[in-house]
């Protein structure tokens, strides 16, 4: 019985997930079940673990289990756990308001759909709100564990933008949630439909899924379990199928798609644990705010029990696709994230899982070169944080990495580092790159054109993160990177002769203008990079790369500044014009035309664009 009931208002992230929920979600309706079942799933692994150090909290009930039941002539559907259950203000939280940070990027995903796709649910910790696609009411009983019957609390809403809330005397633990269907998915209120939907969601989930058991089409009073109710992961291998690998993966990771690979191993010796790990086909939404947000995907489980989603302790942030379970049989049960931050045994477990990829992913490239391209594809950026963040792997790591070169298939990043050593040219003693903002600015930028006169080949690397990655990575296999940009380019004797008889002839020049760019630039010099273009920018060894520089500012990071040293073709007509014209403020234009599209050849910014445009302009219309 309930009393003194309360209306309030959703917060306003989670009004906007119901109506896009209500209106824009048409496909997989099935995926709301899946979404409950999980959450009192969690809500079962939540209460073994508070009962390890608090037993009393099970009672007189201590077999865990998730029970789902319809009524056909009331429309409604029943999913119930008697897991941890929640109090008043843990509803409130947990269905009035998403702490979850993934949320954000959860509405922009689907607010760009006219049709979007259900499978976008579960992702951003939102599940429960699939609810509402097949619903158009939904209640919610619950009574926290080692709370008294009167202390039970009833939550319903029809998803319009506020739920009432009231407390309700409920004689046993758990949560009960109840759907009102809509007249259109009473699909759902039958026997045979719901048990496939279990085994084909949630078959593995590691607690009884319990039905009514039917008699002559109509239910009776007695339970049976519907799935598998088991650890698969501390099944024998020769006992698991493929199927099952990839639907243990599908409830694990709330993901249509097959996993790309796998791998399950169990560890023997003074120190013993199984790992299921799982390399997607498909990035998660929330792949690139890992660094900043805690991440899940690879659970913690200590003889069976879980304890937590421990991925920080478990991989390395630039495996943070992975996904996955970890079970230890020598870890205390009542281990806390502090503890595991500064235990022995969790650096050996994650030192393993670490090993366990990478073989994965080396056994991949080798065994189904397709698929690791769509590997690369999907994660090849991330996987490139790890020359940085894991200087004990970095040869492995290195050896995985695909890029686009100069003699490769456009765009298409597939040259390995080991490829390239075994084309380079007699006497080259170096691993040339250009990094920049895309790969038509790689592939275009100026500074190339004397490679290519060469033959010498040169990565092209257009990832966010490669000019901080190629920082931290001086060399591989004893070959040091260089980038095209920085420094001298290094030339024979013959190459070193005609490069100072071609600055000494280009003095002149050269000094005009230094004189018309005055402190724009650091210094002017003729090129060794150029062949075909005008003018390019030459960079320091340690100078930031000017499309970085850009995208660090525009992220409110200070960047120091430092001015560019131009570098000339002396040979190329504009130049020529600069030191033949008599006019000085057309040389000034011209000189400073020079300078800017070399700048927007880097992605560097320009700091006058409107000057530039008008500059443009008075040339052309000369």
């Amino acid at each position: 019985m309930s009393t003194s009931t309360e209306t309030r208002p959703f917060e306003a992230e989670v009004a906007q997930v119901l109506r896009l929920v209500t209106h824009s979600l048409y496909s997989h309706k099935e995926i709301f079940l899946r979404e409950l079942v999980s959450n009192a799933s969690d809500a079962c692994d939540k209460l073994r673990f508070e009962a390890i150090g608090k037993p009393e909290l099970l009672g007189n009930d201590g077999e865990l289990h998730i029970d789902v039941e319809f009524d056909k002539d009331a429309k409604t559907l029943t999913v119930r756990d008697n897991g941890i259950g929640m109090s008043r203000e843990e509803t409130i939280a947990n269905l009035g308001s998403i702490a979850s940070s993934g949320t954000r990027r959860f509405l922009e995903s689907l607010s760009g759909q006219q049709q979007a796709d259900a499978r976008l649910i579960g992702q951003f910790g939102v599940g429960f709100y699939s609810a509402f696609v097949v619903a158009d009411k939904v209640t919610v009983l619950s009574r926290r564990a080692g709370a008294e019957a009167k202390d039970g609390v009833r939550w319903e809403s029809d998803g319009q933008g506020e739920y009432a809330l009231a407390a309700e005397e409920i004689a046993a633990r758990g949560t009960s949630v109840i759907l009102h269907l809509k007249d259109d998915d009473t699909e759902f209120l039958d026997n045979w439909k719901l048990r496939d939907l279990i085994r084909k969601y949630s078959d593995h989930v590691a607690f009884p899924i319990r039905m009514h058991k039917q008699k002559d089409g109509e239910p009776t009073d007695e339970w049976e379990t519907v799935n598998d109710a088991s650890a698969l992961w501390a099944k024998p291998k020769s006992e698991i199928s493929d199927d099952d690998y990839r639907a243990f993966y599908k409830s694990l990771g709330h993901d249509f798609n097959d996993p790309l690979a796998w791998t399950h191993n169990r560890v023997e010796g003074s120190q013993r644990f199984t790992t299921l790990l799982y390399v997607p086909a498909q990035p998660p939404f929330d792949l690139l705010m890992g660094a900043r947000d805690e991440r899940k995907g690879v659970k913690l489980y200590i003889k069976r029990v879980f304890i937590m989603d421990a991925a920080e302790e478990l991989l390395p942030n630039y495996l943070r696709f992975v996904r996955g379970v970890v079970d230890a049989d020598d870890l205390p049960l009542n281990v806390s994230r502090e503890i595991l931050q500064h235990n022995r045994q969790i650096e050996r477990i994650k030192a393993s899982c670490v090993k366990r990829v990478l073989d994965l992913l080396e056994s991949l490239a080798k065994s189904d070169a397709e698929k690791f391209r769509n590997f690369c594809r999907a994660f090849g950026t991330t996987l490139k944080e790890g020359i940085v963040e894991d200087p004990s792997n970095r040869e492995r790591i290195a050896k995985l990495l695909r890029f686009a070169s100069t003699k490769g298939e456009g765009a298409e990043q597939n040259v390995l580092l080991d490829d390239y050593i075994g084309r380079m040219q007699p006497g080259q003693d170096a691993i040339w790159y250009v990094t920049a903002d895309s790969y038509r600015a790689a592939a275009g930028s100026p500074q190339l054109e004397a490679f290519k006169a060469r033959g010498i080949e040169v990565l092209l690397m257009f990832d966010r993160i490669d000019e901080w990655v190629m920082g931290q990575f001086p060399e591989y296999e004893g070959k040091p990177f260089r980038n095209v940009a920085k420094g001298e380019l290094p030339l024979d004797e013959a190459g070193r002769k005609k490069q100072e008889e071609a600055a000494k002839e280009a003095e002149p020049l050269v000094k005009r203008l230094k004189d018309l760019l005055g402190d724009r630039v650091n210094d002017v010099k003729v090129s060794a990079r150029l062949t075909d273009s005008p003018s390019c920018l030459a960079l320091s060894d340690h100078d930031l790369a000017p499309h970085l520089a850009r995208l660090l500012r525009d992220a409110g990071q200070e960047v120091p500044d430092s001015k560019p040293t131009l570098e000339i073709n002396p040979a190329h007509a504009l130049v020529q014009r600069v030191g033949s014209e008599t006019d000085e403020a057309k040389a000034k234009d011209l000189a400073l035309l020079l300078l800017e599209q070399a700048e927007i050849t880097v992605g560097a910014q320009l700091p006058d664009p409107a000057a530039f445009v008008q500059r443009l302009n008075r040339l052309l219309s000369a």
